[in-house]
């Protein structure tokens, strides 16, 4: 059974008084509601994450943390009369009602407000009146009030609202067109007097009503004020302080990355696995830092053993003998492809001119578990021994991403009894197969893997193959660990001269600390462990896009197929790149440029995440996260519109030498 009452906790800790709020009447009501009894049905499990949820209408619950700032920058203290506007579920009126002697609050959809009025009943809130209107024109009635919080976002604030304010009361309330507001506070000095002051940047759905936005989006005339100012608008901002990406071939590309040459370590991201604009950038950038920076480590999100066949290709190096081609399992479009037997080539063709070994660029992996190789090795017992059972395994393996929100997906792959009967025998095989692929590391580790190293992950083989069968934080944990781990390796191996770059997903060189991965799952990854470890040593650049197609399946283990990538969200990071009206450039995120612009983008948006599984009909809750974008990266590279990369297949290799590492 959900401990509900500790994920409140949890929440108030993690979320709201960690991002200074302070007012103690607040955090003892937020840890009080019961937010998983307003929110959709099916989404209890996600009511104590940092994000907005959906409700009825087209509506939203707002997230956590905004409803106590607002509550708190409303000052709401016991005895207070408050007004709030927007009631939707009536979450936000029973978190005041813990504080505040009365509480009325106006939501203008009918169903919106009948089920808020049950629930806020059946939860015997005796001092909370919620009632069906429009909200623009308070409650005139009940006034005056102490407090009124607005949820939704006005062209200016609603005079009607602030002459129901008591002498000394707060108004609180976004102000702005959609993409560019404010919360705006208001005090009430005199009966004639207001002082205003701005909380910062918000994002809320537009306030309709006599006193606001019209249904069709327009001014209400009642509202208007001739001559209003007019600020920049975010995606403006962002166009202002884009620069422009040139073609990929262009040496001016990868000029423009010189301004992380002198770290440790760089790491690119990619907002998919099948994006070939991701791995062409990634490509251009690493080929410049090599050719003039003298970065001679290339550490990519791929399994050791298949990776060093590579690197025996491109450092001119003996082939293994009777070694198999690398990259066979799924998903081998995210290795075998066209882009990346460009870079192949490249390092190959460089390598041949440098004489000493320790200057020529390796290609090396950092996930020397080979999760795809132990996933297939599960699936193919369950089909074996149990079909049903492999079915739920699918599913969970589909799923078990540090961006998964899809309640639905997480209830088709619930533990069944036969999947817990085959546990015991599947660890086992895991276990078999790591040790067969440590005995190969141990044989072939070119001065990487030292022997302690080798004995402490086959003494952890069990317990990682365990907590991988069932998923979780646990294991996504130890699996990034064992990565930052071997890349540290790989630098000691090296020299201290030596310097690397990380081919890895968003997920994985993103800060985790300032994702939900961190905030709400207790998740790290490699780019939170490479600025823990190096700090500014380490250079973080994301790599993002809006629509297009990628290469990805449905299902783990399924076909490859090109899919359409759906146009990004109106509440996301991404639309707001789109929006800025430029098509490819980079955004300098780093704490001494652009500081307004850094300032406007600290309020967490939804990113999107896509994996080797695409799921466009559930993407709200399969691939996107809630994110702080400039805490997560130091840079991020946008290309509005991509496409999948192109997979590789026997026709590629006629001709190709023996050695080649992608032979057939």
């Amino acid at each position: 059974m959900t401990d509900f009452q500790r994920r409140r906790d949890h929440m108030v800790v993690a979320h709201i008084a960690s991002r200074g709020v302070r007012d103690e009447h607040v955090l003892t009501a937020m840890r009080t509601v019961p937010r998983e009894r307003f929110v959709a049905e099916g989404m209890a499990e996600f009511a104590y994450a940092d994000s907005p949820l959906p409700i009825a209408e087209g509506q939203t619950i707002s997230q956590p943390y905004i409803v106590a700032a607002m509550i708190e920058a409303a000052e709401v203290r016991p005895g207070d009369r408050v007004l709030e506007v927007g009631a939707g579920s009536g979450y936000a009126a029973a978190v005041i009602g813990q504080i505040a002697d009365r509480v009325v609050a106006i939501e203008r959809h009918d169903a919106l407000g009948a089920s808020a009025k049950r629930r806020i009943a059946d939860l015997g809130y005796a001092n909370v009146d919620i009632r069906i209107g429009d909200g623009t024109r308070g409650a005139p009635d009940e006034a005056p009030f102490d407090a009124i919080l607005v949820a939704a976002g006005a062209p200016v604030v609603p005079e009607a609202l602030k002459e129901q304010l008591a002498i000394g009361g707060r108004l609180v309330i976004p102000v702005g067109e959609e993409r560019s507001q404010t919360l705006c506070k208001v005090i009430r000095r005199t009966e004639s007097r207001y002082e205003e002051s701005d909380l910062g940047a918000v994002r809320f759905v537009p306030l309709i009503g006599e006193r606001a936005w019209a249904e069709d989006g327009s001014r209400a005339a009642s509202n208007h004020v001739p001559g209003a100012a007019r600020k920049q608008s975010l995606p403006e901002m962002i166009a202002d302080a884009a620069e422009d990406l040139p073609d990929f071939d262009d040496p001016a590309f990868g000029r423009l990355f010189d301004r992380f040459a002198d770290r440790r370590v760089v790491l690119l991201g990619e907002a998919s696995h099948g994006t070939a604009e991701f791995y062409r950038a990634r490509a251009a950038i690493t080929r410049h830092l090599i050719e003039h920076h003298g970065f001679t480590i290339v550490a990519v999100e791929a399994d050791w053993p298949d990776a060093s066949t590579v690197d025996r290709y491109v450092r001119h190096r003996p082939a293994r003998a009777r070694a198999e081609p690398p990259f066979q399992r799924f998903p081998t479009w995210m290795w075998r492809n066209t882009e990346v037997r460009a870079l192949i080539e490249w390092m190959r063709e460089r390598n041949a001119d440098v004489d000493a070994e320790e200057a020529r660029a390796g290609f090396y992996g950092l996930d020397i578990y080979n999760m795809s190789d132990s996933i297939g090795a599960v699936l193919d017992y369950l089909d074996r021994v149990d079909p049903e059972a492999a079915v739920i395994a699918r599913e969970r393996y589909g799923c078990l991403t540090p961006w998964q929100n899809d309640p639905a997906t997480y209830g088709r792959a619930a533990l069944s009894r036969g999947y817990a009967e085959c546990e015991a025998a599947v660890i086992e095989q895991c276990r078999a197969l790591l040790e067969k692929r440590l005995d190969y590391a141990r044989a072939d580790g070119d001065a990487f893997l030292d022997a302690a190293q080798n004995a402490r992950l086959i003494a952890s083989a069990e317990r990682y193959y365990r907590i991988m069968y069932y998923g979780g934080a646990e294991s996504w944990n130890l699996r990034d660990t064992h990565m930052f781990e071997t890349l540290r390796h790989l630098l000691d191996a090296k020299g201290p001269d030596a310097r690397a770059i990380v081919w890895a997903h968003n997920s994985h060189i993103g800060d985790a600390r300032h994702t939900d991965m961190g905030v709400t799952r207790d998740e790290l990854n490699i780019g939170q462990l490479c600025r823990e470890t190096f700090g500014r040593e380490a250079a973080l650049v994301g790599l993002g896009t809006h629509t297009g197609t990628v290469a990805a399946a449905t299902d783990w283990d399924g076909d490859m197929e090109v899919k359409r990538v759906l146009p990004s969200r109106r509440d996301s990071y991404e639309r707001l790149c789109h929006d800025s009206g430029r098509n490819r450039f980079l955004l300098d995120l780093s704490p001494d440029r652009h500081e307004a612009l850094r300032r406007r983008l600290t309020e967490p948006r939804l990113e999107r995440f896509i994996g080797v599984i695409y799921r466009p009909e559930t993407e709200l809750w399969s691939h996107y996260s809630q994110a702080v974008l400039p805490e997560q990266f130091d840079a991020y590279a946008w290309f509005d519109e991509t496409e999948a990369v192109t997979p590789l297949g026997p026709e590629h290799h006629r001709g190709m030498p023996e050695t080649y590492p992608f032979g057939e």
